[in-house]
């Protein structure tokens, strides 16, 4: 009877999960019984769209389950679609299939805080995942260095413009931050400032328009940087994009305009993005190797369900807190070192090196 009633429990758990539209990955705690709730969920991971980067599908999805099926631990892995209440709604399926660890990259602080709250009202555990949730309840934040990110961005293109003449000649560099509603597009902003805004301030070069990007996505970044064009009669020296997405839609205006490539930032590493490198059309991207960040969430999950405290290397302000933070480093690529994305099995050489970009390879 026991075995019966154990079957029946887990496909409710599993049916809660699948009502609220996810995508479901659950595995056997490797020490559990025949007995247990093996199909219950201990760790709840929460992604936030399928748009904004190619990252959340391809890279941190089956790293989050690679590592959480290897640390022996029950798991769900959704994504939200970019929808709020539908992250919400799968946060309180984890909730009724058992979830006692939430690693949550936000869509919104207000929404998202809400989710970690419903996790440690009830003796759960949160974690914040890639962005700071401001209000949140999280008991550490895993992330890469945002702060880095914007510096070798900024450093990037500054370092074009001196080997195009642009940046001798005081030249006009636009910036597209990221998403406002994500506290990621702030500390990589941050990053962006402490290098440029010196330069802007002795009239090394001269600020353009800027602009931050409702979810990161390019059809928005796309008519944005047209209105940059139009307002400076296309005399743009340079972008800041804050990732490889919104690189593409610069790139799109340029061509659509017939205008020549110029120094241009991303992140991510997608393949794209790669390509544009190789074609000359973007200067480089800031790598984050994904799965270091998912082995250490998972890493800080496992350790929060054992009752221990997750590692950290600093903390960063939550409001009036300090939250314990574990940040990792990141990597400018260009087109002298872009072969390392294939080494490391970041990216397969199959998926840049064709059609029209095969040439550059």
């Amino acid at each position: 009877m026991l075995k019966k009633s154990v079957r029946r429990s887990t496909v409710l758990a599993l049916v809660a999960l699948a009502t609220a539209g996810l995508a479901v990955f659950v595995v056997a705690s490797a020490t559990a019984s025949t007995t247990k709730k093996t199909a219950s969920v201990q760790v709840c991971v929460l992604l936030p769209d399928t748009k904004s980067s190619v990252r959340w599908v391809q890279f941190d999805a089956p790293d989050f389950a690679k590592a959480l099926k290897k640390a022996g631990v029950t798991y769900s892995i959704t994504n939200a679609l970019n929808d709020p209440q539908k992250q919400k709604a799968q946060a309180q399926a984890c909730l009724a299939a058992g979830a006692k660890v939430v690693i949550e990259t936000a869509l919104d602080n207000g929404s998202a805080a809400s989710i970690e709250k419903l996790f440690t009202s009830s003796g759960g555990k949160a974690i914040d995942y890639d962005r700071q949730v401001i209000g949140g309840t999280a008991s550490v934040y895993v992330t890469f260095d945002g702060k880095k990110v914007g510096q070798a961005q900024a450093n990037g293109i500054i370092a074009a413009m001196k080997a195009n003449g642009t940046y001798a000649k005081k030249g006009v560099v636009a910036e597209l931050w990221g998403g406002p509603t994500d506290q990621n597009a702030f500390w990589f902003k941050s990053g962006n400032d402490a290098v440029l805004n010196p330069l802007y301030k002795s009239g090394a070069i001269t600020k353009g328009p800027q602009q931050f990007v409702p979810d990161w996505l390019a059809t928005n970044a796309g008519p944005m940087f047209a209105q940059m064009l139009v307002k400076t009669n296309n005399k743009i020296d340079a972008v800041i994009a804050a990732n490889d997405n919104i690189a593409g839609a610069v790139i799109a205006d340029l061509k659509a305009r017939k205008l020549p490539p110029i120094p241009l930032s991303g992140q991510d590493a997608t393949a794209q993005g790669i390509q544009y490198i190789l074609a000359g059309w973007q200067t480089g991207t800031v790598y984050k190797y994904v799965p270091l960040e998912a082995n250490a969430a998972a890493a800080a999950a496992v350790a929060l369900l054992k009752g221990q405290k997750p590692k950290a290397t600093t903390f960063r302000l939550n409001g009036k807190k300090k939250e314990p933070t574990l940040t990792l480093p990141v990597e400018w690529i260009t087109k002298s070192n872009y072969k390392q994305l294939f080494t490391q099995g970041f990216l397969k050489k199959s998926e840049v090196c064709i059609g029209e970009y095969k040439q550059y390879c």
